[in-house]
């Protein structure tokens, strides 16, 4: 008996969602028919891939060995499938980006994308930075989109484009549109995102290069509840001028000059290193400016 395109697709399910039951679900098939199937696999290759804890399965190291492989044969039978039905310029694609560019820069992109590929398939799921590079690397998704550094090695990164962060208040308090001194930074009550963001962490890195322990009383997972509570006199806030800029031309907050402080950060689009460039890959890649990869 050989391996079938149906047990490597239960065997990547299972490894996606770390459990049979969402697993079967996933490829349309009952717990116990995807429990065969990844008997058989593990039986035809003669190894363990997953090491169970409780009802959780978490792949061990022949499992993470394998999981590219498979993924990389699926994607391929894919194309030949899409391409043998006429479709060659369609594909399916999971996508992740952090807030900030999924909120802003990415609507623009798949509107151009679906523009140019009609009939292909495109998620997008928005978190924070950390949790993107968490999918990448589990191979959840295909490409991500991330402000700040990505330090990982099994990370290849391309650069998008360029954004900063403003620091700003309420329209009514004494720093708005002036600038502040480094002391009374100190002294500043902040609202920030939260750890594991990239914005949270070029302020952080900011802070820390001029010497500044920032008194942080509020951490928000999401830039409007921090925008509201800036401009409900909370505190200080931090965000990307993609977030601010609206709210600024408005008159609801207003920015303070820090030119003392490095905001500056670049937008990535991060790819697993092992995974394979798709047509669908290559097609966002070219759209954001990246040939020749």
């Amino acid at each position: 008996m050989k391996v079938t395109l149906r047990q490597l697709e239960v065997f990547v399910a299972i490894a996606t969602h770390g459990q049979v039951t969402r697993a079967a679900d996933a490829v349309a098939m009952t717990q116990s028919a995807a429990s065969m199937a990844l008997g058989e696999l593990e039986q035809q290759l003669d190894i363990t891939l997953f090491d169970r804890v409780g009802r959780q399965l978490l792949l061990n190291e022949a499992g993470r060995q394998l999981l590219p492989k498979a993924i990389d044969v699926l994607e391929r039978v894919r194309e030949i499938e899409s391409a043998s039905s006429g479709g060659e310029h369609s594909f399916d694609l999971q996508l992740a980006a952090s807030l900030t560019v999924g909120n802003h820069l990415m609507p623009r992109l798949l509107a151009e994308l679906g523009r140019r590929h009609p009939g292909s398939r495109v998620r997008l799921s928005v978190k924070n930075t950390e949790n993107v590079i968490a999918d990448l690397l589990a191979y959840r998704i295909d490409l991500g989109f991330v402000e700040g550094p990505v330090q990982d090695e099994r990370v290849q990164r391309f650069f998008w484009c360029d954004d900063r962060l403003s620091v700003f208040v309420a329209p009514d308090h004494p720093w708005a549109g002036k600038p502040v001194l480094i002391d009374e930074l100190r002294e500043a009550v902040w609202v920030l995102r939260e750890k594991g963001a990239g914005t949270r962490e070029v302020f952080d890195r900011a802070m820390s290069n001029a010497s500044i322990l920032p008194n942080v009383a509020f951490e928000l997972e999401q830039p409007e509840a921090i925008r509201q509570s800036v401009q409900a006199g909370l505190g200080v806030g931090c965000l990307s001028w993609l977030e601010l800029r609206g709210a600024v031309d408005a008159g609801w907050l207003a920015p303070v000059e820090t030119p003392f402080l490095n905001l500056e950060r670049r937008i990535q689009i991060v790819m697993h290193r092992k995974k394979h460039l798709s047509p669908g890959i290559c097609a966002v890649l070219s759209l954001c400016g990246i040939d020749g990869v």
